[in-house]
């Protein structure tokens, strides 16, 4: 059994580090260069790689293909494998066929990275022997190796998903469905959300879908009649369908026994989008039996990723926030409904092609200035003029808190919320994210 690895990332490294445990002939392929660690391991393990190039004869005579999620479906590559029959496989496809664990998976345009560190510090916190893979952290394939977790929460792409077809969950999670990387879907929506609901595939009796029946594309196209397994939909308000909802700041859990509530009083995480990612955590957490108290407990102690509506500080009243993750319209539209003081808003970056118009009732009700950071601001400029009493723009990070810090008052927040890609001034949303941070630190908090 030869296996071809497209990749030398985290999840290649990992799946061919698996492999060559398993006895498989294994080959890296790698268009770019191999990070320098990644390489290491590569020639510690015995594995054969390239970097800088594809040799397709090599590739083509494996007996499986293990691709990148960065990797398209319509690379000339990809498409020269399914015309010779070879299977392509996404990473965590191969790794599970290894693994004893039970699967709890994640997906969603918006706020997977958040539910998946939830869920994961609710069942650690609990006791449970559990791993984190996926999108985030150390490979499922490189942890598979040992296979010493009894649980895995995984975060997953639309990209990972595409390539997984035996892979079963056993709690399943979708949180929303909007519109994002539809260049690799044919901009069909159906496909992208036939993506996504392919966490559901291969469900049985015992296992659990958890989703948020207020996504309207979810209620589109999810058909209960037709899934193997248990629904849990969850909403804001209770209806009719709902199983999970909340009242006031208590979450009630009415698929469990008695319905139990449990309070999210103590969490740090805050707006609506993070009231549906506390819904769908918490919900798995009970599925898999922690009390209420543990959990309650646990909510107290969480710390989320970077980037994602991350307090850094308050200075004379003003609260600042780094949401430098939120890279889309959506994202930003959750993080300015979250806030209920003044916002001093630092936006821009590289447009997606933004359509501002659902914003624009937060920006005449809550925006008391619009901080355009970007090499490119005329669009935020248009859309937001007459409409935001004071516009700026600059392409200094520092210089944009400096503005802030002088527009802001006692009573308001500063939040940089992009809507845009980084790529114009910074080199990801985590750079922008820790230079934001570095400047507000060096600038407004500083006594």
């Amino acid at each position: 059994m030869k296996i071809a690895v497209l990749g030398s990332g985290e999840s290649g490294v990992g799946a061919a580090l698996l492999a060559k445990a398993k006895g498989y002939d294994v080959f890296v392929s790698d268009m770019g260069p191999i990070k320098p660690e990644y390489r290491v391991q590569l020639k510690q393990a015995g594995i054969s790689f390239e970097e800088g190039m594809h040799t397709e004869s090599l590739i083509l005579d494996a007996t499986e293909i293990v691709k990148s999620p960065g990797i398209p479906e319509k690379a000339p590559l990809i498409k020269k494998a399914y015309e010779k029959q070879i299977p392509v496989l996404s990473e965590i496809e191969f790794a599970a066929r290894y693994s004893k664990a039970k699967f709890v998976c994640i997906t969603g345009t918006n706020g997977k990275t958040t539910t998946t560190l939830l869920t994961y510090h609710l069942l650690k916190s609990a006791g449970l022997n559990v791993g984190l893979a996926g999108n985030i952290g150390t490979s499922l394939a490189k942890q598979v190796i040992e296979d010493a977790f009894d649980y895995y929460v995984l975060e997953l792409s639309s990209f990972q998903l595409d390539n997984m077809y035996r892979f079963r969950a056993h709690i399943a999670v979708l949180l929303n469905i909007t519109p994002d990387h539809l260049d690799r879907y044919e901009y069909k929506m159906e496909s992208y959300a036939a993506s996504k609901l392919r966490i559901t595939q291969n469900q049985l009796e015992g296992d659990y879908f958890i989703y948020n029946q207020e996504d309207p594309l979810i209620f589109q196209f999810f058909k209960p009649a037709v899934f193997a397994g248990q629904t849990i939909p969850f909403s804001l308000e209770k209806n009719a369908h709902s199983k999970a909802w909340f009242e006031g700041k208590n979450i009630v859990l009415g698929f469990a026994a008695q319905s139990p509530t449990v309070s999210t009083e103590n969490s740090p995480l805050i707006g609506k989008h993070n009231q549906y990612n506390s819904l769908a955590a918490i919900s798995v957490a009970k599925l898999l039996g922690i009390s209420v108290n543990q959990i309650e407990t646990a909510l107290a102690t969480f710390k989320n990723a970077e980037h994602r509506l991350q307090k850094i500080g308050e200075k004379n009243g003003v609260l600042w926030i780094n949401d430098s993750k939120a890279t889309n319209v959506e994202a930003v539209w959750f993080a300015l409904e979250g806030m209920k003081q003044p916002i001093v808003w630092i936006a821009g970056g590289v447009d997606k092609g933004n359509d501002y118009e659902t914003l624009k009732p937060f920006a005449q009700e809550k925006i008391k200035a619009l901080i355009c950071l970007g090499k490119e601001n005329e669009k935020l400029k248009t859309s937001f003029g007459g409409i935001v009493p004071e516009i700026k723009e600059t392409q200094s990070v520092e210089e944009a808190v400096e503005m802030a810090q002088n527009l802001a008052q006692t009573g308001d927040v500063v939040l940089l919320s992009p809507a845009c890609a980084s790529f114009d001034l910074f080199n990801n949303y985590e750079h922008r994210g820790h230079r934001f941070m570095e400047a507000v630190r060096e600038i407004a908090l500083k006594n």
